[in-house]
């Protein structure tokens, strides 16, 4: 089998109908309400595996596109804490990542696991953080993953997908691709979990309880965690930080309302960073991975830095293509940064030379 091997590093630079099981999403906050007028977008609930818990997905394609094929259909999942809606559909400057794909002729999709965004908010988020255990952990997102690519699979009459990771996205798309390499083109890893030699920038002190609560300064000042102090200044478009807190802190109706508002996240990945990626173990073995895969980050990725990309790289000894790509200048957030058209060109070309081979 052919293999291809390859590690860019990027300079940085200026910007440059609803199936049969499935439900409409009604009342969701919209960070991007408005697509662009050529693409249409529908939002609906899958069923989980699990009785009574309902994952929110979103769906964006061309207006009237009526053919859909396995190369150019596209899942985002998210990462620890912030749901999908304003990771990938955040519109900055008039564009959001989703429709950036959508706009070249995807079929796009995005989900939020249960605990996150608009999915069903298991009812230990109600109580006190410390009156239960830790909620939504690797496990149980991949199991709420497996639930939408059928449902997409099964939407669009298809057999496989392109999927989309961020930062514990990547470990629940991973651990997804090792046991259904049969059901997925490529995979992207965008700011890849690895076995940790540094502190985790999600991990609270003392005991960890259901979920915890993020404050926007918190969520500020983790996000610019090995900047130079220098580059702070202009590393965020004025305003861009702003537009995206809003609209996460809108995508939880409960944090929301307290005072001061906070943004909820499930301390599943938590434990799971504490008990297994520390400790030198992870959810899935690399070489089980048998489609091309992309690594991609940026530079001051200090939630999960250079190194975890440079460890996992060579153990994905399977996949017939493997790429790792450093964009310069960005940090775990480069999709919403100065530099984050690095990350679109890179990411797309990934995916149309796979679409393209066809």
């Amino acid at each position: 089998m052919k293999s291809a091997l390859a590690l860019i590093l990027i300079l940085a630079s200026p910007a440059a109908g609803f199936a049969q099981d499935a439900k409409p999403a009604k009342d969701a906050a919209k960070a991007s309400a408005h697509p662009a007028p050529n693409l249409a977008m529908e939002e609906m609930f899958v069923p989980a595996k699990d009785p009574g818990i309902k994952i929110y997905v979103r769906n964006k394609h061309a207006a009237g596109m009526s053919h859909f094929s396995p190369e150019k259909t596209v899942l985002f999942v998210h990462g620890a804490t912030y749901p999908a809606e304003t990771s990938f559909d955040l519109e900055l400057n008039g564009l959001s990542w989703m429709d950036y794909i959508a706009e070249r002729g995807y079929d796009v999709y995005l989900m939020d696991v249960r605990g996150y965004g608009h999915s069903t908010r298991p009812p230990e988020m109600d109580e006190a953080p410390e009156k239960n255990a830790p909620i939504a952990d690797t496990e149980i997102a991949v199991r709420d993953i497996s639930a939408v690519v059928d449902h997409i699979l099964e939407r669009r009459k298809l057999q496989k997908l392109e999927l989309i990771g961020w930062s514990w996205g990547t470990s629940t798309m991973a651990t997804y691709t090792a046991g259904n390499n049969d059901k997925v083109v490529r995979l992207v890893l965008y700011a890849p979990v690895w076995h940790f030699e540094t502190a985790s920038l999600t991990q609270p002190n003392g005991p960890i309880g259901a979920y915890r609560t993020v404050l926007r300064e918190a969520a500020f000042n983790r996000w610019m965690t090995g900047v130079p102090e220098d580059k702070k200044a202009d590393l965020i478009p004025a305003g861009w930080f702003d537009e995206w807190w809003n609209a996460t802190l809108a995508s939880d109706p409960q944090g929301s309302k307290q005072n001061p508002p906070v943004l909820r996240g499930p301390n599943g990945v938590v434990l799971d960073v504490q008990q297994i990626w520390r400790a030198g173990k992870s959810t899935y073995d690399p070489a089980k991975i048998t489609v091309p895969i992309l690594l991609i980050q940026a530079e001051w990725d200090q939630d999960t830095p250079p190194y975890m990309s440079r460890a996992l790289f060579p153990l994905l000894v399977n996949s017939p293509e493997k790429r790792y790509v450093l964009i310069g200048e960005g940090t775990h957030t480069v999709m919403m940064e100065k530099n984050r058209m690095e990350l679109f060109h890179e990411v797309q070309m990934f995916l149309d030379e796979g679409a393209h081979a066809k």
